[in-house]
This record gives structure tokens, sequence and C-alpha cells, in this order.
């Protein structure tokens, strides 16, 4: 085991005692596979800044730690990867445009706010497009998730892979959520939940009677303990290692969008590596998002059986009362289906079909 490793599962295991409970330990990770290949020619040195919006403990920190891990030992440290977690450089959006500017080398968000810069994301938005995690992966290392990332060329961002932020789940502090008449409350208001600044998200909740209000990740937290809003939407493991069960008592297992991240880094960045640079970097992409995923797949369980754990009342729905979400959804897809264009979603469907029904 290297040393950077090392330090990485040394942060990963301090983060996990920030978790509000002294005996909180991360999961039994896999180990990262190991760093094959031969190290490159010397084509100069490199530091380059990474900023993520999630936590020391998260799959995201972990598996961005291994891509830096590959770059030292691959260019025996000419390529050096200084990773800053807990959105300290800026929210998605922000550090998207400084990844334009050349104020920052690389980042790794989500991909709904990414739409602006490529419209065809947002066909990951909508309601439970992708019902198991086999069907997204699938998607996501298909031709069609290529031509998104290759039209990302010219707009100051090369963007490199997805990966997994997961599926999303409610969360609020209101009541318990097992239909959408909970959402919108009836006799009482509907829930006010953060959404990212994406549009489609902000049409699912309408429509199921919330009222949504898009806010930076990195505010979440305190418009929630000061009740600025009633709840928000992301995977187990981001609800975790963000402490949000501190500010929200119910959860609802809703599955009902699924989130890549997307590995960008600046273009002017990018142009200043070397050929051979690039192909290490864009391998090394690909191998850190494969571990990634795995990763994310190991936590997803286990944070919501420690979120029990912590008090938070979670509610897994049955499958008729998520096929009652997903037919109070069905409007979104009428109105987003014109704008994403519905060969895509089509394509997006046909290979989800294709690898459920294997």
């Amino acid at each position: 085991m290297t040393a950077i490793w090392r330090r990485t599962l040394t942060l990963a295991g301090a983060a996990s005692l920030t978790l509000g409970m002294a005996h909180a330990q991360t999961p039994d990770l896999s180990d990262p596979p190991d760093i094959d290949g031969e190290v490159v020619g010397d084509h100069g040195s490199h530091t380059l800044r990474m900023g993520i919006g999630l936590a020391e403990s998260s799959p995201q920190y972990l598996s961005s730690q291994y891509f830096a891990e590959i770059l030292d030992q691959r260019t025996e440290g000419r390529i050096t990867v200084n990773v800053f977690p807990n959105s300290q450089l800026g929210d998605d959006v922000q550090m998207m445009e400084m990844l334009q500017t050349g104020s920052l080398d690389m980042s790794y968000p989500s991909s709904s706010p990414a739409t602006t810069y490529v419209e065809e994301l947002a066909v990951f938005d909508l309601p439970f497009l992708l019902p198991t995690r086999e069907a997204a992966v699938a998607v996501m290392q298909s031709d069609v998730a290529q031509e998104m990332l290759d039209a990302f060329d010219g707009t100051g961002i090369k963007a490199l892979t997805f990966s997994e932020n997961g599926y999303r789940q409610l969360s609020n502090s209101a009541r318990p959520v097992e239909t959408p008449e909970d959402v919108a409350g009836l006799d009482v208001s509907g829930l006010t939940i953060r959404t990212m600044e994406n549009p489609v998200h902000l049409s699912i909740w309408e429509t199921l009677g919330a009222n949504p209000t898009p806010m930076a990740f990195g505010e979440l937290f305190s418009a929630m303990e000061q009740g600025v809003v009633d709840g928000q939407e992301n995977p187990w493991s981001t609800i975790l290692t963000s402490n949000f069960y501190e500010v929200q008592d119910y959860g609802s297992e809703t599955r009902h969008v699924y989130t890549p991240f997307i590995m960008m880094m600046s273009e002017r960045t990018w142009d200043n590596l070397a050929p051979e640079y690039q192909e290490l970097v864009q391998e090394a992409a690909r191998q850190s998002a494969e571990y990634e995923i795995q990763l994310s797949a190991e936590y997803d369980d286990w944070s919501r059986e420690q979120l029990v754990e912590r008090g938070m009342e979670i509610t897994r729905l049955t499958n008729e009362q998520v096929a009652a979400f997903q037919e109070a959804v069905q409007p979104v897809y009428e109105e987003w289906a014109p704008e994403i264009g519905e060969e895509l979603i089509a394509e997006v469907q046909a290979i989800v079909e294709e690898t459920t029904s294997d």
C-alpha cells in the first residue's frame, strides 16, 4: 500500500468519526485495484488542483485520491493532484466556471448543473428512467454517453468520464413521505425541497406539489437547520457523510432519479499536457470512475442502515408506492421529452431494456 493511499484511508477514517457517533466506522470497502501500466516519459511537472463537493469519507473523494495516486505512480511524481473536498473551492456551478477560465484544473460535478453546457445531459434527470444500477452503468459506458462527453469540446471544459453520484432519495424534517400526496401536503403546505439548479428537477417537484428551491449544496445544511427548506434529495451516502440526519428526521427511499458525476478538466490545463500525459489522464479517469461506482454501491445500503441508527425514520417504498410516484410524474416526460430529444430518450430506454432483460 502506497503512502498516498494510506493517507487517504486515514483521512476517510477520521472523517467517519465526525458522523455524530463515536462508534461510527466506514464500511468494509474494497481495496482499490492495483496500479498497472508502465511509467510514462518525462514531459514536465504539473500540480493540479481538483475541487469536489463531497466530504473526505465519500466515494467521490476516495476515488479522486485513487486517480491522483495513479498519476503520481505512473509519472514518478511529475503529476500531482491536490483534492479539495467539501465545496471548499465553490459549488458545482462555480467550479465549472473556474474550469472555463483556467483558474481551476479539475472538478467532479453532478451531471444536472452541467446541462447548461450540454443540454442532452438532462436525459439523466428524467424520473425513474434508470431502474437499476446495472442499467445506469450500461448507459454511462455507452456510445450515447460518450457523445455527451464529446459535446463539451469547445466549452472550455474537457469531460473525461462518468461515474456514480447515485440514486436520489428524499429526506425532510416535516413528516414521513409514502405517497405523492404526502409531498403535496393536502391539508398542510407542500414540502419545501432544495433541488440542484436544474429545470427538470424543478419540474419533478412542482409536479408532485412541493415547493422546489434551487440552492448550492454548500448552503444546504444551514438552510435545513434554519428551516429555510424542509428537505432535500440526495443519495443515502451523501445524506450520511454530510450529517444531514442531524437536521432531517424522515427519509424515503424513492430512487426517483439516478444522477451521474462527470470528472472534468479545464481545457486550458488539458491543452498544456503532452499527448502522452493526456492519454494517461484519460486512462486514470476511467479506472478511478470504475472504482468510484464500486465504492458507491458498497456505501449505499450501509449508509441507509447508519442513518437509521442515528435516528432517521426511513420509509422503504413498496413497488406499488413507487408506481404511484411514477404515474404522478408522467407530465414531466410530456413537458421535457421534446426539449431533451425523444430519439435520445428512446436510445437510453433501449439500453435499459437490453440490460434489464438479460
